[in-house]
């Protein structure tokens, strides 16, 4: 008697256990649910590249540095004023890149078939 007693509450028992866990996993694929999973990933992955950007930039700034030790670059260069604008003095005509090819076609090389 007390056998049977037992397998009938281990057997309820674990029935109420597979049903919840059942109904744990339908409610996690609900569209509500999945929706809010995936913007959970989203953002989790927005901040690990954030972070990967900040830790990519301190090292390019830590290299810099280094390689501004090698050069013997390291103090700061004085601000200098940029030359002035170069300007071409065509003489006579202006000169023209396109040509007639042999075939009629026109292109800087001529050999375009466009």
């Amino acid at each position: 008697m007390f056998r049977r007693a037992f397998w009938f509450t281990t057997g309820a028992a674990a029935g109420v256990w597979a049903t919840n866990k059942v109904h744990q996993k339908l409610r996690k694929l609900q569209p509500d649910s999945l929706a809010a999973q995936a913007a959970d990933k989203a953002v989790e992955t927005g901040h690990r590249l954030r972070q990967f950007a900040l830790d990519v930039r301190s090292g390019m700034a830590d290299r810099e540095e280094q390689l501004h030790e090698a050069l013997g670059l390291s103090r700061p260069a004085e601000a200098r004023e940029l030359p002035a604008p170069r300007r071409a003095v065509l003489e006579g005509h202006h000169r023209t890149t396109r040509t007639t090819g042999p075939t009629g076609l026109t292109g800087p090389t001529g050999k375009e078939d466009h």
